[in-house]
């Protein structure tokens, strides 16, 4: 999720009125969910394979270099220093620090306890633009955020096993989802004057740039790794990453936010019977009470 679960109210000025049949965004928003989804997954079976530095870098390189053969026919778009500046905070926030913390998140928990667990970031989204945009902060998203807050301490201490571990991929989930809710905030920003397309390429290179220390430790999992794990990182960098945010888009094109926004709430339970399929792993008992709460205080915090 990649970054993996956007809010729709990060991206308002891409929306646009619905004077077509909802048809083909919606297969478009469909294919984005599903392919976030699967990309908990594929992090989680790629972790005895690939440390998450290694991992984050072969994942962003593909995917930079995929969205550069679409978005970058244009050339790069023009952008004050002021705009470089929130392309590089978001670039080091939500794609380098999201994808390293949730990698390593994902070596301590499974694929659908940290679906649930980045699922909090609309809700520090609302509490951030409150603080710094000066939003407004109302009842509904200080309940929403504390419900959010409730819901990920309950899927963090679930399960019988593992404490302490579990704890640190809890931990590390959140991380994430903090790190990724600060770049929204910045995005935010940046889409009143950049297209999403352009904008999303030029963030996933600084991401990549930025894990390139990682890029010794890259080619020497790459040598060690089996023939299908190397297909699913390219699935990753391919499939969730530059395919996903294109088709994201273009359904934010033709579809209200709230509309296209709504549906990445199917990620963690998409995620969960991705994980049963494909893994044989699910998160405990209580992690569902827990993803529950959490997707209740999501849904009141971003209540108009």
């Amino acid at each position: 999720m990649q970054p993996s679960t956007t809010p729709p109210d990060v991206r308002p000025h891409l929306s646009a009125r619905i004077s077509s049949p909802l048809g083909a965004p919606l297969v478009a928003a469909g294919i984005t969910v599903v392919l976030w989804a699967s990309a908990f997954v594929a992090i989680r079976h790629l972790a005895g394979t690939f440390a998450p530095g290694s991992l984050a870098f072969g994942r962003l390189g593909l995917g930079a270099i995929c969205l550069g053969v679409i978005a970058g026919r244009g050339g790069l778009p023009k952008a004050t220093p002021r705009q470089w500046l929130g392309i590089v905070i978001v670039g080091a926030l939500w794609y380098a620090t999201y994808h390293v913390a949730l990698n390593a998140g994902e070596h301590h928990v499974d694929a659908g306890t940290a679906s649930m667990l980045i699922l909090c970031a609309p809700v520090f989204v609302a509490g951030l633009a409150a603080v710094f945009l000066k939003e407004p902060m109302t009842r509904t998203i200080a309940v929403g955020l504390g419900l959010a807050m409730a819901g990920g301490a309950l899927i963090a201490f679930s399960g019988s096993g593992g404490g302490d571990q579990r704890l640190l991929g809890a931990g590390l989930c959140l991380i994430s989802a903090i790190a990724a809710s600060v770049a929204m905030i910045v995005q935010k920003s940046l889409l009143a004057g950049l297209k999403a397309l352009p904008l999303t390429w030029m963030t996933v290179t600084v991401g990549a740039v930025i894990c390139l220390p990682f890029v010794g430790q890259f080619v020497g999992d790459v040598r060690h790794a089996s023939g299908s794990s190397i297909l699913w990182l390219v699935f990753l960098g391919v499939f969730p990453t530059a395919i996903a945010y294109t088709t994201y888009g273009y359904a934010l094109s033709q579809m209200s936010a709230t509309q296209a926004g709504i549906l990445t709430y199917l990620i963690p339970p998409i995620t969960i019977v991705l994980g049963l399929v494909f893994l044989g792993e699910a998160p405990p008992a209580l992690a569902y009470v827990g993803g529950a709460v959490t997707l209740t205080g999501v849904v009141i915090a971003r209540r108009k």
